[in-house]
C-alpha cells in the first residue's frame, strides 16, 4: 500500500469538511447519551428505566429506516439532512429545557428520546448515501473505515468529557452542547461543493421501475441479491452473538473475573480502544471484500471462545481488544459491499436494511446473551456463542463461494499447489506422456490404422513414394511440392 493510503479519503476536500463536522457531532451525540442515562437514573434510581430510554431511541430504526431508505433514493440528500440536523438541534434544546426547569419530567424525556430515534432512523440511510458521494469508488472503503474511526474517537472523547461536565454542572449543559454541535453539520452541508460530488445518480421519477412500490421494491431487489443477503445474515449472527459485549463484559466483571464496576469501566475503555485499532486496520486495507469479512468473522469467533476461558481481567482485556477491532472491520466491510455491490437507485434502501439488521441483532442478542449468562454462566455463554458464530461464518464462507461462481475445494487445491509447484508438475506429466507414447503414434494420437476412403488412397500413396511429396524427417510433415511441370510428371509416372 502506498504511503498515506490509510487516510486516502482525506485527499478529497468534501470529505475533509464532512469528517470534521461529523467528529464534532459525534462528540455531542455521546454527551447527550450519557446525559439522558444519568438524568433518568438520577430521577428513578432504576437501571431498567434507563434501558427503556435507550430502547425508545433504538426502536424507531426497526420501523422507519426502510422509509428513510426510500426517501434517500427519491429525494436530494442535502435538504433532507439539513432538516434532520435542525430537528436534532431542537430536540436537544428541549432536553436542556427539561433538565433546567424540570417541566414535564420523565414523560417528556421519554417522548423526546422517541422522536430523536425517529429522526435518526430516517436520517441514517440518507446520510450513508450522501457520504458515498464525497469520495470516488476506489476510496469508498477507506472513507467508511475513517468514518468508523471518527465515531470511535468521538465516542471516547464525548463520554470522557461528558462524565466531567455532568459531574460538575449537571446534564443540561451536555444537551446544550449537543444542540450546538449540529450547526457544524449544517455548515458542512453548505460548504461541500456539489460539482465535486462523485457517483451521484440522477433521481428517477416515481413512475420509474426502480422506485415503483417504494419499500416493497427494496425488499424485492434484496431477494434477488443472494450474496448481499448472505453478508447481511452473517452480520446479524456476528452482531447478535459476538458483538453485544456490553452484556458479556458486565457479566464477566461481576462474576468470574470479580473485577466489579471499576473492572467493567476498564474493559469498556479497552473495547473502545480496540474499535479505533480496527478502524485503522480497515483503513489500511486496499480493498474490503468478502474474504476479509469471513477472515474477520472467524478471528472474532475464535477469540470469543478464548475470552470465555481467560483466567483474569488483564488476559480478558487482551482478547477483547482484537475482538473489538475485528467487529469494526466486519461492520466496515459489510457497509462497503452494501454500497459498492448494489444499484445506485436502490442504495438507500439497502443501507436501511443494513441499519435494521444491526438494530435487530442488538435487540435479539443482548437479552439472549444475558439470559444465557444468568442460567449457564458467563464463560459458557462466550464459548457457546463463539462456537455458533464460527460455524455460521464457515457456512457463510462456503455459501458465498458458491454464489460467486467458485468452488471451495478447487480453490483450496490451488492454494496448496502453488504456481512454483504446478509448473514442474506439468513438465513431468508432459515428459511422462512422451516416454510412454506408443511407437508410431503421431501427435499423441493412437497408431491404430483407420479405414482410409478410396478417394484418398492415391494421394496418400503419392505422398509416400514421391521424393518431393514425401514427409520431411525433421518435421514429419509433407513438404510443400513445387508446382512445376517436372514434379507433376514425376507424380504421374508413379500412378
Amino acid at each position: 500500500m502506498a504511503k498515506g493510503a490509510t487516510f486516502a479519503a482525506l485527499r478529497h476536500r468534501n470529505y475533509r469538511i464532512w469528517a470534521f463536522a461529523g467528529f464534532v457531532s459525534v462528540i455531542g451525540t455521546w454527551m447527550q447519551v450519557l446525559g439522558v442515562n444519568w438524568y433518568v437514573l438520577k430521577e428513578t434510581g432504576s437501571a431498567t428505566s434507563m434501558g427503556f430510554a435507550v430502547l425508545l431511541q433504538a426502536a424507531p430504526t426497526l420501523l422507519l429506516s426502510v422509509w428513510g431508505g426510500v426517501l434517500a433514493d427519491r429525494l436530494p440528500a442535502r435538504p433532507l439532512l439539513i432538516t434532520a440536523q435542525v430537528a436534532h438541534a431542537a430536540l436537544a434544546a428541549g432536553l436542556a429545557a427539561v433538565a433546567l426547569t424540570g417541566v414535564g419530567g420523565l414523560p417528556v424525556i421519554f417522548a423526546i428520546s422517541l422522536c430523536t430515534g425517529a429522526v435518526s432512523a430516517i436520517e441514517g440511510p440518507v446520510m450513508g448515501r450522501w457520504a458515498s458521494t464525497l469520495v470516488d469508488r476506489e476510496t469508498l472503503g477507506n472513507a467508511l473505515a475513517l468514518g468508523s474511526l471518527t465515531n470511535s474517537a468521538g465516542r471516547i472523547l464525548g463520554m470522557s468529557l461528558g462524565a466531567v461536565v455532568v459531574a460538575a454542572v449537571g446534564p443540561a449543559l451536555l444537551f446544550g452542547i449537543n444542540a450546538a454541535s449540529f450547526a457544524a453539520v449544517v455548515v458542512a452541508l453548505f460548504a461541500v461543493r456539489p460539482a465535486s460530488l462523485q457517483d451521484q445518480p440522477e433521481a428517477v421519477p416515481d413512475g420509474g421501475s426502480s422506485h415503483r412500490g417504494g419499500a416493497r421494491a427494496g425488499f424485492a431487489y434484496l431477494r434477488r441479491q443472494p450474496v448481499l443477503l448472505l453478508a447481511l445474515a452473517l452480520s446479524f449472527v456476528l452482531g447478535s452473538l459476538g458483538r453485544n459485549y456490553q452484556v458479556t463484559m458486565a457479566a464477566m466483571s461481576d462474576g468470574p473475573l470479580a473485577a466489579g464496576a471499576s473492572g467493567y469501566g476498564f474493559l469498556s475503555t479497552v473495547f473502545a480502544v480496540g474499535t479505533v485499532v480496527g478502524a485503522l486496520v480497515a483503513a489500511r486495507r486496499r480493498t474490503l471484500g468478502y474474504r476479509t469479512l469471513v477472515a474477520a468473522g472467524l478471528l472474532a469467533s475464535g477469540l470469543q471462545i478464548i475470552a470465555g476461558l481467560a483466567p483474569g481481567t488483564w488476559s480478558f482485556a487482551a482478547v477483547i481488544l482484537p475482538i473489538a477491532a475485528a467487529a469494526v472491520v466486519i461492520d466496515t466491510t459489510v457497509g462497503t459491499r452494501a454500497q459498492l455491490d448494489t444499484d445506485a437507485a436502490m442504495r438507500g434502501r439497502v443501507l436501511a436494511a443494513l441499519a435494521v439488521t444491526g438494530s435487530v441483532s442488538a435487540a435479539v442478542g443482548a437479552p439472549l446473551l444475558g439470559w444465557l449468562a444468568e442460567h449457564a454462566g458467563p464463560r459458557q455463554t462466550l464459548v457457546l456463542a463463539g462456537s455458533v458464530a464460527a460455524i455460521a461464518t464457515t457456512a457463510a464462507a462456503v455459501a458465498l463461494d458458491r454464489q460467486r461462481g467458485r468452488r471451495l475445494p478447487g480453490r483450496v487445491a490451488q492454494v496448496l499447489v502453488a504456481p512454483p509447484l504446478r509448473r514442474p508438475v506439468r513438465q513431468v506429466a508432459r515428459t511422462a506422456a512422451r516416454i510412454v507414447r506408443p511407437a508410431g503414434a503421431f501427435g499423441g494420437v493412437r497408431s491404430t490404422p483407420r479405414p482410409v476412403p478410396a478417394s484418398r488412397g492415391r494421394s496418400i500413396r503419392l505422398a509416400r513414394e514421391c521424393p518431393v511429396c514425401a514427409p520431411s524427417p525433421a518435421t514429419s510433415r509433407p513438404a510443400q511440392p513445387p508446382r512445376d511441370v517436372r514434379h507433376a510428371a514425376g507424380c504421374a509416372s508413379l500412378c
